[in-house]
């Protein structure tokens, strides 16, 4: 369920007004009942900056050239009901090649920030990123062809990112890092395609990845670990549609290329993968196949996964692979597959 979107129509905006006086070179936007509302011309940050802790910044459909950032908490910047407000890269650039950053300190946790129906395409870094924030919540949101990810969260807590449309981006469709206390994140019905990774936890614990389409990536779903402590995993990837993530990715220093994966782990421990349909992810990188349980560049093992009731088939070279010599108990229960490495797991 979608949080509300507020009407635009009807609405009479200031800024023609303004432009034509020659007052304002940039008119900034009206503000009606305590909702301001900005038109495409108008400053999309001077409405953030407005609007301050827990108001609303509602944009007309259009494009707005430059970034946005957020700094105060409850703030509530929302894109029309129909059409489509598109935020790409201009002058301002306040937030350091971000398309939208919600940035607050380890001391300061900005608190249910909400980002809705916008498109973000173009910058340098992620398109819509959380740092240290509290329930950030990312919905409708369409983040394309950006330069690291589309939409994620770093060093934050009881994240919600649903019913997002993240494509093309240089690393992964959604990100959370840093979350060894996540408390709660969800990733859940968002759809991810075109991208490096289609949904990336790097040192994460305490979420859920749930009823996500992810197809046409490098890899689908990609849980690293490292050496964190606590350890990354004890998180739920559940119900998502994981299909032909065969593009080719080129390896970098700390791994190797990826091409048909469908989820892979590596360092990570207690993951419950449960219910999912992962198919047609070919390749033969050594992170190839439906479920791969891949080595640490760390050296942390990848063990006691549970694997159950997934359909996970037509995967190349395996649709079940355990790959970590030093990974051990994981469990494999009710999935219907033809290949394992090693054999026996089907």
């Amino acid at each position: 369920m979608f949080p509300f979107r507020v009407r635009t129509t009807g609405i009479l905006f200031a800024g023609a007004a303004l432009a034509g006086s020659g007052v304002l070179a940039a008119p900034s936007a009206q503000a009606v009942s305590g909702v301001r509302y900005v038109t495409p011309g108008q400053s999309v940050q001077a409405a953030v900056d407005a609007a301050g802790s827990g108001g609303t910044v509602v944009l007309a459909p259009g494009t707005y050239p430059g970034d946005v950032s957020i700094t105060q908490s409850g703030v509530r910047l929302i894109g029309p009901r129909t059409g489509r407000a598109e935020i790409v890269p201009g002058a301002n650039a306040s937030c350091g090649g971000y398309g939208i950053c919600v940035f607050g300190s380890s001391g300061n946790l900005l608190k249910n920030v909400r980002v809705d129906g916008v498109t973000v395409t173009g910058f340098a870094k992620t398109g819509v990123m959380g740092r240290y924030t509290d329930g950030f919540t990312v919905t409708g949101v369409r983040s394309r062809s950006n330069g690291e990810h589309g939409i994620g969260e770093e060093f934050s807590v009881r994240g919600v990112f649903t019913g997002n449309t993240a494509q093309d981006n240089a690393q992964s469709g959604l990100f959370v890092g840093d979350a060894t206390a996540a408390k709660g994140t969800k990733v859940v019905g968002n759809s991810a395609s075109g991208n490096r990774i289609g949904v990336h936890i790097r040192r994460g614990r305490d979420l859920g990845v749930t009823a996500n389409t992810l197809t046409g990536n490098c890899a689908g779903v990609f849980v690293v670990g490292d050496s964190s402590s606590p350890v990354a995993g004890d998180l739920d990837i559940t119900g998502n549609r994981i299909v032909e993530n065969n593009r080719y990715c080129p390896p970098n220093p700390r791994i190797a290329y990826i091409q048909g994966s469908g989820i892979v782990l590596t360092g990570a421990q207690q993951v419950r993968i449960t219910g999912n349909t992962i198919t047609g992810n070919q390749g033969a990188s050594p992170m190839s196949g439906g479920i791969v349980m891949a080595p640490s560049i760390s050296g942390a093992p990848t063990s006691f996964q549970t694997v159950v009731g997934n359909t996970v088939r037509n995967n190349v070279p395996a649709d079940l692979a355990e790959r970590d010599p030093r990974g051990s108990g994981t469990r494999y229960l009710g999935n219907s597959c033809t290949r394992s490495e090693p054999a026996g797991n089907c």
